[in-house]
Order: C-alpha cells, then structure tokens, then sequence
C-alpha cells in the first residue's frame, strides 16, 4: 500500500478529529471500544457453537446416506460441496483477519494469531485498518475490501447454482452486497465497502469479519437442511397412522360455521374412508372429509367422532377423532404503537388485529388521511386536526364482515428546540462554539423520529457598545460569525434568534432563541 494518498475528504475529517479530540469524554470512547470487544468475544463464541452443530447436521447427513445411498446419494453429494465452498471462504476471512491484524499492528502473521482482540494496541485506531482494506481509492476498490465483496458474491452465486431454480426462493442466503446502505445520520453511503470498512477501528472490523463468518455458517446451514428436506418422507418407515383435523379456524363468529378437513396421515389418499364426527356421517373424497358444524352459541365446543380405514392387513378399524373450537363474537383491537394520538404529516404506526382472523384477512380504512399496511402492523396518516376514524373489516371465506372501528384524536407535530454546541444556552468554550452548527430537536417525550433542517437565523452579539446582527442561512455559522466570536472576550454573550426550522410537511416553524456566555 506504499502508493496510498489520502483523499481530501479524508484529510479534512482528520483535521476535524484532531481538533476535536481534547473535546471528547474519554469514558465514552472507552464504552464504545469495550461494547466492540464484548460483541466480538460473544461473536465468536457463537461461530464455535455454529459450527459444532453444523457439523452434527452433516455426520446426520451422512448416516442417512449410508442407510439409503440411491435416495439420499444426489442430495449428499451437494452437501459436500456445499461444505467445501463454506470452508474455503470461512478459511479466506480468517487468514484476511489476522493479515489485517499483522498489518495494522506491524508484526508478524503468526503473532497476530496469538494475540486476542483486547491485546492488540491499535485496536481502536483505524488509519492502518483503512488503508487495508480501501487502498488508495475512494470507494474501496484498491483494496482488501472489494477483494473480499467478490469472494462472497461468487461463493453466494456457486452455492444457488447447486439449488433447483425453482427453489432457490427457500434458501436465505444473507451476506447482502447491495444495499442500500446509510450511515448514523441516515446518509446514503456509496457502497458496501465504505459503510463498513471506511474510517472503522481495527476492533470494529474484526467484529465485522467474525459476523461475515458467521453469515457465511447460517447460509451452509440453511442450504445443507434445504437438501436434507428434499430426501423423499419413503425413506423413512413409518409405525403409527392416525387421524388429522384441519380446520379453517378453532375461532369462528357467531352466524358463521366451523369448517374444517379431516384427514388419515401416512396412509394412501386414494383409499376412501368414512367418517362420524359429532353425529354426523361423512364419505371421504381425495383421501379427507370435508366437514362443517353450526355456530350458533358463543363459549367452547369439544366434538369426538371417528374415522372408519383399511389398515394394511385388509381390516376396516376405526380411528378416534377428538378436537376443540371456540364460537366467540368478533372482537376488534386498534392501537397506535406510539403514542394515543395521530400526528399531521407522519406515519403514525398503528396495530390492528381482529381475535380468530389472521393479518391477512384484514383491510383498513380511515375517514380522513390514507392508512396502508407496512408488514404486519399499519401506518396511517392523517391530514387535519380533529380526529380520525379507522373502519375495520376482514374477509372470511367469501364473505366480508364489519369488525368495528375505533376514533383517534389528530394533532399537529410539536415543534422542536434549537440547540448549538448540545446547550439551548449557557456558557459555551469559544472553540466549541467555532466547531458546532444550530441542530433542531424534537422534545425528549416525542416517540417519533422526524427530521427537521434549520433554514434561517439571526446571530446577535454587542460590540463596544454597538449592537451587531448577521443573518444565517442553514444551520451552519458564516464567516463573520466565526471572526465575531474570536474576537470576542470571555464572559461576552452572542444570540441566535428567529430561528427558524423545516419540518416533514413542508412548513417553517419559530424556535427558541439561544443565549451563549463565550468562555
């Protein structure tokens, strides 16, 4: 890496970090460098056990084969391949981490793998690890980092390659490459050699190898059961037979019925059956019954019967059958996730759930606003303050049933409060001040994470008697500010006033002023 020049970008960070660093609490650092070394200890500890029981899945694997080598031969010969492709990455991340150890600590390869995580002197430095892994690039790709992008996504593409096509939706491969990728303060980064081995200290990235390893054993895992799942159930003697209810729902609302299919496992569906459940007879059709029970009082039902098969030996034995249900009224619960109210502008994260229906059964909708399901829970927006009504339905079978609805107040977001140098005003050392920008936040008890941007202000300061004003765009201090505050003495006050901040919707608000006594 003798060829390796900082970009400018990385010269003026550095700048800032040596500026910055007598201004620092060192408990911090050391809280944050002592959580990399707990994760990284708990990371490995989980790669050890990962690997024991993957390694039992296999020895399964292989006693199985040696059972039934025709059924189970095609499906252990990719389990071994899958095992080879796991290794040989397995081993590449390993011996990358203790070259990065070596390197970033100037000694040798096998003493690097003598050393633990706490040991090693630099492991909060990040300069050496940089440069190993970003080389002289300014999106990684001189160096170690891309290196090992592409083993990974050549190992995930070998690895799908041994899977059906039609079933490679099963395997969670993970070890994502793609993106998008955001930095702490939600800014996109440009890849994912950046966001994770850019400016990160030596102990964070050997805790990000030790997690790449254990992706890389849950993706063998997965795709080594995925093969042993696809040896034929005939591989396998079985000794019981009994009978199975599948009923649409143990809940069902009252008018409705309960309707389920009764079946005979581990028998051939093409034998036809009786059956009698609660005193009704049923013939079976495709292997099961169809059967369907009035609901007509609310509380528990239990109903026994039985079903009438051939066993193997020619004898038509009955079978018992016993199951429960519950017939209960539609009951319907509507809760904000967040707080009791809707604010304007947001996504207001809402839980629906109806007792007996499934999430997907469920559609919402809401009197004012928009309202629209975000996996399993709902987000809803509403546009004026008042309130907002959200309506409730769910398809059952074929039919659509009203489950109620539910009213909730709608409330402007709250403003929020101005802050420079993490004070709304005090006193404030002349060098902190220099360093900081007006950062708008939202009240300690607001559940939301909204993001506002300071758009104008008026800095105020007195000097020699005269009153001096200078307008701001942005949040950031201009040039005359800056020289303002230098020659200012200690003890002297400046203010930021008609401060003034964009939220979500589009709209400026005022914030509170700030008073700074300069030390």
């Amino acid at each position: 890496m003798a060829g390796y020049k900082e970009t400018p970008r990385q010269k003026m960070i550095a700048m800032m970090y040596l500026v910055l660093t007598a201004l620092l609490a060192l408990n911090v650092s050391v809280e944050i460098l002592n959580a990399f070394l707990v994760v990284n200890d708990s990371m490995e500890t989980t790669n050890q056990v990962f690997a024991t029981k993957t390694e039992g899945l296999y020895r399964q694997f292989e006693k199985q084969y040696a059972q039934t080598p025709d059924k189970v031969g095609p499906y252990w010969n990719k389990a071994k391949e899958v095992k080879k492709l796991s290794d040989d990455l397995k081993n590449y991340i390993v011996n990358m981490k203790y070259d990065m150890i070596a390197y970033s600590e100037r000694i040798p390869v096998d003493s690097a793998k003598r050393k633990s995580l706490r040991d090693l002197k630099g492991k909060d430095k990040y300069d050496q690890t940089t440069t190993y892994f970003i080389g002289s690039s300014e999106d990684g790709s001189k160096g170690k980092s891309r290196e090992l992008k592409n083993r990974i996504i050549k190992y995930k593409q070998d690895m799908l390659n041994l899977v059906d096509p039609d079933k490679r939706n099963q395997i969670k491969m993970g070890l994502d490459m793609d993106g998008p990728y955001y930095n702490a303060s939600g800014k996109k980064e440009p890849n994912w050699e950046m966001h994770n081995f850019y400016r990160t200290i030596l102990a964070a990235d050997v805790t990000i190898l030790n997690k790449l390893i254990a992706e890389v054993q849950n993706a063998e895992q997965d795709e080594v059961t995925h093969f042993m799942s696809q040896i034929s159930a005939t591989d396998f003697k079985i000794d019981q037979v009994g009978a199975t209810v599948v009923p649409k729902s143990q809940y069902v609302f009252m008018g409705d019925s309960y309707e389920a299919e009764v079946f005979v496992t581990a028998m051939d569906t093409k034998q036809n059956f009786t059956a009698n459940i609660g005193g009704r007879g049923y013939s079976s059709d495709g292997g099961k019954v169809k059967i369907e029970l009035p609901a007509t009082v609310p509380g528990p039902k239990k109903v026994d019967g039985s079903v009438m098969f051939k066993s193997p030996d020619g004898e038509i034995k009955p079978y018992p059958v016993s199951f429960e249900y519950i017939v209960a009224p539609p009951t319907l619960t509507i809760s904000p996730t967040k707080m009791n109210v809707f604010y304007i502008g947001v996504d207001n994260p809402v839980s629906i759930s109806a007792g007996g229906v499934s999430d997907a059964q469920i559609s919402a909708t809401i009197s004012q606003g928009s309202i629209l399901r975000s996996g399993n829970n709902w987000n809803a927006r509403v546009a004026t303050p008042g309130k907002a009504i959200i309506s409730v339905t769910a398809k059952v079978g074929d039919k659509v049933k009203n489950m109620g609805s539910f009213e909730f107040r709608a409330k402007n977001v709250p403003s929020p409060n101005a802050y420079i140098a993490n004070t709304d005003g005090g006193a404030v050392g002349r060098e902190m001040l220099l360093a900081s920008s007006l950062i708008p936040r939202m009240p300690a008890d607001f559940d939301f994470d909204l993001n506002f941007i300071i758009t104008s202000y008026t800095f105020s300061g007195n000097r020699k008697g005269d009153v001096i004003d200078y307008k701001g765009t942005g949040n950031k201090l201009t040039e005359e500010m800056r020289s303002f505050i230098r020659e200012c003495k200690r003890g002297s006050k400046v203010s930021f006033e008609d401060i003034y901040a964009k939220g979500p919707d589009g709209k400026n608000r005022k914030l509170n002023p700030i008073v700074i006594s300069i030390q």
